[in-house]
């Protein structure tokens, strides 16, 4: 699935095409993805200009002219390709470009207009249609902890979180209640950096390393997205490209292999927490 650096580079490659444009030609190709589509999607995005594009979690959210948020999850294939097809007066409907591509649109600024396209082969991504001023109480959104790129994520945040809480810190950071967003891949990635065992109790963490740690998630994340990403299996960005952050992964997905810390004689190893492969090296990542 992607992750949020993910989700943030799709974000920024829709921004400057999406922001300020109406959307024209849209046609939903079937009647659900994971979830049914809200009823009269395509018509309730007909003409409707978009104010902003925005990310909270892994969530993408387009408010609209029309007090309605367009919200967009991409699951684990979902995509948006933009062709930068100049369509003219749109004298004829825009082609589906592909069988996986369930809505299509053309977003129009001046007289130039771009084909924006939704593909999700697996149909795990869904998108809802939510009154803007009710978008934080929505179930979707309603009790997500910080952003870990927002002022209210820091280590005192996480000492309060984390106060008597026994469960292992690899787990805890992956709780959406505790910080939006964050998943299994950073946080392995970020544990390592910190030197932070991912056995160790939540609990157990000291504020100074939690601090620490607070700062690693923001240059992790920041790191991957400026890298435009991971390239997992299925991820492509906006643009139909892909990242290449797995390239520079510390730790995760290399059980078996050295550690790359500077004099480090470890060996990567792998645990199953939460359902979740960790991946972490013991002799780095002490408890």
């Amino acid at each position: 699935m992607p992750e949020l650096p993910e989700v943030e580079t799709v974000r920024r490659g829709l921004e400057p095409v999406l922001t300020g444009a109406r959307l024209t030609r849209v046609r939903q190709n079937r009647p659900d993805l994971r979830f049914p589509f809200p009823d009269r999607f395509a018509g309730r995005l007909e003409g409707a200009t978009v104010q902003r594009i925005d990310r909270r979690a892994k969530y993408l959210l387009m408010p609209l002219s029309t007090g309605e948020t367009w919200v967009t999850h991409l699951g684990m294939t979902g995509r948006f390709t933009l062709d930068g097809e100049q369509l003219g007066e749109f004298e004829e409907a825009a082609p589906v470009a592909g069988k996986h591509e369930h809505v299509s649109l053309c977003a129009v600024k001046g007289k130039a207009a771009t084909r924006l396209g939704f593909a999700d082969a697996r149909r795990f991504g869904f998108m809802g249609l939510i009154p803007t001023a009710e978008v934080e109480a929505h179930p979707w959104f309603a009790g997500l902890g910080p952003e870990p790129l927002g002022n209210g994520f820091s280590g005192a945040h996480l000492a309060e979180a984390f106060a008597g809480k026994k469960q292992n810190i690899k787990v805890s950071l992956l709780d959406q209640r505790i910080v939006a967003g964050l998943g299994n891949i950073y946080v392995c990635e970020a544990l390592y950096r910190a030197r932070i065992s991912p056995l160790t109790a939540a609990g157990k963490v000291s504020k100074p390393r939690l601090e620490t740690l607070a700062s690693v998630v923001r240059d992790v994340l920041n790191d991957a997205i400026a890298a435009g990403g991971s390239t997992l299996k299925d991820f492509a960005n906006a643009d139909g490209g892909q990242g290449y952050f797995q390239h520079r992964f510390d730790v995760y997905d290399r059980e078996g292999k050295p550690c790359l810390g500077e004099g480090c004689a470890g060996v990567v190893k792998r645990v199953v927490q939460g359902g979740r492969s960790t991946f972490w090296c013991p002799s780095c990542q002490k408890r």
